[in-house]
């Protein structure tokens, strides 16, 4: 079993780099590594992504890679936690205006901006679709968006405040789960006109926003 193997003994522990580089000339290697990663799985898939491809791209010794990383899981999820982190501050400046009354048409604005991340960057759908490939990415991945539904409960306390945060929780994970699955589903044919992306996308908004409106009133 190759390098790039996942240990299954390993299956339910969080992966995480060997470490995260301190200075700025690693720093900026480090992020090549993650630019060419992502270059590697949109043009080949997960199936045949390698770190072989990744280090010529990235233009570093292989070896430079396993100091870094493991295998490829442990880098799909390090992908996956900068997409994560994009989400977060978006959700951050959506938190910043709640409560308020025209906090749908902020929900517009924030399904808007997360869906033009997702047709512009291609990678992030790859990389959704690369963390559900092992109970251990997955489990890794549940450990990664937990900011984000923490952050999500709360901007969910003034339409919910009868809600425990348990329940907010749980309204956080459907949201957040639902957006991605259909955010996937309006990018997922690379044909798709401007026109039926953003038709999608309205319809995304409408489930989305009908949802908040019954949780609210419920």
């Amino acid at each position: 079993m190759g390098g790039d193997d996942l240990d299954l003994n390993a299956a339910e522990k969080i992966l995480q780099p060997r470490r995260r580089p301190a200075q700025q000339r690693s720093r900026a290697k480090y992020s090549r590594i993650l630019a060419a990663a992502r270059s590697v799985l949109v043009d080949m898939g997960f199936e045949s992504f390698t770190f072989d491809e990744v280090a010529k791209r990235a233009e570093v010794p292989i070896g430079t890679l396993y100091q870094f990383f493991a295998n490829k899981y442990v880098l799909i999820c390090e992908l996956d936690r900068e997409d994560t982190a994009d989400t977060v501050a978006e959700l951050q400046r959506f938190a910043d205006q709640v409560p308020a009354l025209q906090w749908p048409d902020i929900l517009d604005e924030l399904i808007d901006h997360l869906a033009d991340m997702w047709r512009a960057d291609p990678s992030r759908r790859a990389v959704w679709h690369a963390v559900q490939s092992t109970p251990a990415t997955r489990a890794t991945a549940a450990a990664t968006e937990q900011p984000v539904l923490a952050l999500l409960a709360e901007v969910l306390r003034p339409l919910a405040p009868n809600a425990s945060r348990n329940e907010r929780l749980t309204i956080a994970g459907l949201l957040v789960h639902t957006m991605v699955s259909l955010l996937n589903y309006s990018v997922h044919d690379e044909h798709m006109t401007d026109h039926m992306f953003h038709a999608t996308v309205d319809e995304i908004k409408r489930m989305l926003i009908a949802y908040l409106f019954a949780v609210a009133t419920s």
